[in-house]
């Protein structure tokens, strides 16, 4: 008698072993799951449109002279002041560009720095001294000239301070963290060298 109620025990026992395993499992596949796909990355990513990673604020002081045999030479004297802003197009990021490595890492290919723009601020900027112009005609070209003269020289002049160089930097210290809180992995950014998408 006792072996046979011992025997239904263990029927039972194993009944209900089997019936709470059908229900934890059936949990676990309806419990939805974070998955962090390429196509999303590429999404958010692009959506940023461009990033801009560095801006400098330049102070330049112009000279320009136009050198004449008979009459006085034309004399223009300006201070020019400005800014040159590096950003980071991420609309060229591609899905190529995202590569997944396990669950836990990516990398990014992004498009390399350019400058996004330089422009004067006419508030600030200033005509000094305008000398050898007898016309008004010729006081505007002056003037006119040496405006474009002075927005080359603020490119120039970025250029020179490697403002490119300081976008890299800065991507990594700005960008790099932003991609990992939203994506919830490490991630490795590189900088595409041409046109051509790196191979998975």
């Amino acid at each position: 008698m006792h072996r046979w109620l011992f025997k239904v025990l263990i029927f039972f026992l194993i009944i209900g072993g089997l019936v709470i395993a059908f229900f934890m499992i059936r949990k676990e596949a309806n419990t939805p799951r974070t998955v962090i796909a390429e196509d999303f990355m590429v999404e958010k990513i692009s959506s940023m449109g461009k990033l801009e990673l560095v801006k400098y604020a330049m102070r330049d002081v112009l000279e320009k002279k136009e050198l004449r045999l008979l009459l006085p030479d034309k004399r223009v004297l300006f201070v020019a002041s400005g800014e040159a802003t590096a950003c980071i197009d991420l609309t060229k990021v591609l899905k190529e560009d995202v590569v997944e490595h396990g669950p836990d890492s990516i990398t990014v290919y992004l498009p390399q720095p350019e400058i996004c723009y330089v422009k004067l601020d006419h508030n600030k900027s200033k005509v000094y001294d305008v000398t050898g112009s007898f016309f008004p005609s010729d006081t505007k070209d002056l003037i006119e000239g040496i405006y474009k003269l002075a927005e080359q020289r603020l490119l120039e002049n970025a250029r020179q301070l490697d403002i490119i160089g300081k976008a890299r930097q800065n991507a990594f210290l700005i960008f790099k963290p932003m991609l990992e809180n939203f994506s919830g992995k490490k991630v490795d950014l590189q900088f595409k060298l041409n046109v051509a998408t790196p191979k998975q």
